[in-house]
């Protein structure tokens, strides 16, 4: 990933505009398919095929949970079940009449009649890295089971996706990925980029965001360089540009000039800037949130649904087993407990997670963003029924081992039913009792929660056609 340029650097160089990149870039590389493409892939159904849902989303707002996120020991406890099965924590009941969750999550207890929870989630992908592909992406990863590295023949992440067939025109950016990039562990995890689309349709991605008041200090007004000056600077570069020969215009010259443009774009809108500025929040409301990099990156992702970004993905935590090198720093924490599991959730995981969705959700059911925004905290899988230690990881109790055969969602707003339970996991938290659902039928309900034929088809940068989703609107979270 040395590849990556630096977006501190990135946001004050000289940029062109995308959409004469579009017109003139991706046109000469023989991609003159985009704009029928956009038309047909941003399309929508007929009134009468419109799935439950259709369109009520003006932005969707990703929390994840990287790690595996025990659904034993947070949405789906198993009270009745034998001690090594149900684990150390007893269960409390939410605002869903019938409903329990770990004892650890009391606020987010109170706030789940705002919540529908999905209890049969499941795929077939055992190991972190293609599992997070498949989650980020709603495809399997082409080696499944596997911890890859990010490459070019990756399937795109939604956010690139939704950048290819209906990209946004009034904010600077289509997707932002907060808390990022998301590492498991040891590398950065597929699928959180362009993938095939090229790198030109990353979303932007940012780290940590408690660092400052503003969580992109590039973006901090110069009076020296206003909008004009700025202007000028783009038509330069654009004038260099097109000298270029077409002959040399290549995947990697269109995707630099994507990337000159949203750098230009965010510096010359004032708005911008504003949305990313975390001072203008309540001090209080912040500390409601949590002071660190969890609670900040989602009180940021609440603000830049505000302002408009379409899809908002919040990596929960930036490793998912960060543990394993500093035990002592709650931040580095991630939910891949294969030992020491109970000791992890009760004292480091489960607090600031209760805190900070608790925090979310309930702000944003007071300003009224839930009825056009939908929410989601999902992970790439869950983890196993039997707590039993594993002599090649680190710690001394027992923990759980990956568990991809069923596990737990959960989604709010727009449209979704509240204080819902969806699903059900067997006696164990094994296996689903109901039909199961996959990432891809998540990655179905985000593009048509927004508007967008999930069925309807994109092209490649050769001209090859990919169904936007391979999966199915999860019409019962609809009621």
């Amino acid at each position: 990933m040395a590849d990556r340029p630096d977006i501190s650097r990135l946001l004050t160089s000289p940029h062109g505009r995308r959409s004469w990149l579009r017109g003139n870039g991706i046109a000469a590389l023989g991609w003159g398919l985009w704009a029928q493409q956009l038309r047909s892939a941003g399309a929508a159904p007929a009134d009468a095929a419109r799935p439950k849902g259709f369109g009520q989303a003006k932005s969707v707002l990703i929390v994840f949970a990287s790690g595996g996120q025990s659904q034993i020991d947070t949405w789906d406890p198993k009270p009745d079940a034998p001690r090594e099965i149900r684990g150390a924590f007893d269960s409390i009941p939410t605002a869903i009449p019938g409903v329990r969750f770990c004892e650890h999550m009391p606020h987010i207890a109170r706030v789940a009649d705002q919540l529908c929870v999905v209890r049969s989630m499941a795929h077939e992908d055992l190991d972190h890295g293609s599992s997070f592909h498949l989650a980020m992406t709603g495809r399997y990863h082409r080696l499944r089971s596997s911890n890859e590295s990010p490459a070019p023949t990756d399937a795109p992440c939604l956010g690139a996706v939704l950048q290819r067939v209906h990209p946004h025109s009034q904010f600077a950016q289509t997707a932002v990925h907060l808390n990022g990039p998301a590492e498991v562990p040891l590398v950065f995890g597929p699928g959180q980029y362009g993938g095939f689309l090229g790198k030109g349709y990353d979303p932007l991605t940012i780290g940590d965001v408690s660092r400052g008041d503003l969580a992109i200090p590039s973006l901090e007004p110069r009076l020296d360089l206003p909008v004009s000056r700025m202007r000028a600077r783009e038509s330069l570069l654009q004038a260099i540009e097109q000298a270029t020969p077409v002959s040399q215009r290549d995947a990697s010259w269109a995707d630099k000039q994507t990337r000159y443009h949203d750098a230009f774009e965010m510096l010359s809108q004032e708005t911008t800037a504003q949305a990313f500025d975390l001072k203008r929040e309540d001090p209080a409301l912040r500390d409601r949130y949590g002071r660190n990099r969890s609670g900040q990156a989602c009180l940021l992702g609440r603000r830049l649904v505000e302002a408009g970004v379409p899809l908002v993905t919040v990596m929960w935590n930036h490793n998912n087993r960060g543990q394993d090198d500093d035990p002592t720093n709650p931040e580095t924490y991630g939910w891949d407990n294969h030992n020491d599991i109970f000791e992890g959730l009760q004292h480091h995981l489960l607090p600031r997670f209760d805190q900070s969705f608790s925090a979310l959700i309930e702000d944003m059911n007071q300003r009224g963003l839930l009825a056009e925004t939908l929410v989601i905290g999902m992970g790439e899988f869950g983890r196993a029924p039997l707590v039993a230690a594993e002599r090649n990881f680190k710690g001394v109790s027992p923990g759980r081992k990956h568990w991809s055969s069923v596990y737990s969602i959960v989604l709010a707003g727009a449209g979704v039913s509240r204080g819902a339970a969806v699903g059900e996991s067997d006696a164990r938290g094994a296996y689903p009792l109901s039909t199961p659902f996959g990432p891809w039928d998540v990655t179905a309900t985000v593009f048509s929660a927004l508007g967008i034929d999930p069925a309807r088809h994109y092209t490649d940068p050769f001209g090859r056609p990919y169904a936007i989703s391979d999966g199915k609107v999860m019409q019962a979270v609809y009621g």
